[in-house]
């Protein structure tokens, strides 16, 4: 079995970062890796249509620092799910994870995401053909209900038809999907969170290996949910502040990276995706959140962001900048203790 599928614990837990569309790019994920290596990292969602019709290589490729990585796929097609399986593990991805979560009405008008949970039988069709293709574990990842199917037993049934296959590692998202009526960016906020139907998952079916997604902020949450399921997925957060990625390492009892070392490793990377003609803009985004909730943290967003770094020069004066941030104020700190 996988290291990337077995079940886990507080001891060993699966800590992942959720796959986000426009912002788990390649770039992320480089960055990601430098606050943790054992965090599982995981792309956007990536069609088959895009991949078998499209640009293969931009779609698949990544960097060999990026593992343990997912791809994670969208469709509905039995066949060309199963070949997009199969290049993924050609091209060297540790897993493949279906998307059957994202409640968008572009994805839902190509069979794409949360509506499939409608159609589980379809769902185990396509996991039995993908999983006889491959030796790479392939994963599900789900909401607890959509639409008029907000019951817990309705999410068992589609677990249960899911786990016929033999998959199982089941990805849970602790919110129904609206598919009609809600944004995509409401479904992630308005339906409330039910984390204990994951946790009642787990327990009814403690053969399977059950991961928990949705509104998971802190390393204090996450200890939490690791006593009741076997892993923890971590979305938005993990991106606004990835430093809460290296906070995490305590589960391995790691040390904690300094953000200074971090950007020293993440400058030559930033080097050579210039050389390939990649727009410093596209890259930085990716950064802006490094020193979030320390002092200096809004000049570090404002002189990275909206095109305002140019060059490597750039950057590395806000560096400066940052580090002379921190320093004044752990002087103040210093001065304030003294006078009293």
């Amino acid at each position: 079995m996988s290291i990337l599928s077995k079940p886990s614990n507080t001891q060993n837990p699966r800590i992942s970062v959720a796959p986000m569309m426009d912002w788990t790019t390649r770039d992320y994920r480089f960055f990601a890796r430098l606050f943790n290596p054992n965090v599982v990292l995981y792309t956007e969602m990536v069609t088959t249509g895009a991949i078998i019709h499209g640009d293969v290589k931009r779609h698949l490729d990544f960097n060999s620092q990026e593992h343990p990585v997912v791809l994670q796929l969208g469709g509905s097609n039995p066949q060309d799910l199963t070949t997009c399986t199969k290049m993924a593990e050609d091209w060297g991805y540790d897993e493949v994870n279906l998307n059957v979560g994202c409640p968008s009405d572009r994805v839902q008008n190509n069979k794409i995401g949360a509506c499939l949970m409608a159609e589980p039988n379809l769902v185990a069709e396509c996991i039995d053909q993908m999983q006889q293709a491959v030796s790479i574990p392939v994963t599900v990842k789900h909401r607890i209900g959509i639409d008029d199917m907000q019951s817990y037993e309705e999410m068992l049934h589609f677990v249960d038809t899911v786990a016929a296959t033999g998959c199982n590692y089941f990805i849970v998202h602790a919110r129904i999907a609206i598919l009609q009526g809600l944004s995509p960016k409401e479904n992630r906020e308005v339906p409330p969170l039910r984390y204990e139907d994951v946790y009642r998952l787990k327990r009814e079916r403690p053969h399977l290996t059950i991961e928990i997604n949705g509104g998971i902020k802190s390393v204090e949450e996450t200890q939490q949910h690791l006593q009741h399921v076997d892993g923890v997925m971590i979305g938005r957060e993990a991106y606004h502040n990835p430093y809460l990625l290296a906070e995490c390492g305590q589960f391995w009892n790691l040390e904690m990276p300094d953000r200074f070392d971090i950007m020293q490793q993440m400058m030559p990377y930033i080097e050579q995706r210039l050389a390939e003609g990649a727009p410093l803009s596209i890259i930085t985004r990716h950064i802006l959140g490094l020193f979030q909730n320390l002092p200096g943290a809004r000049k570090w967003r404002q002189a990275l962001s909206g095109g305002n770094a140019q060059t490597l020069t750039d950057i590395e004066h806000a560096l400066v900048n940052m580090r002379e941030s921190i320093q004044r104020s752990e002087q103040q700190k210093q001065l304030h203790h003294i006078s009293i």
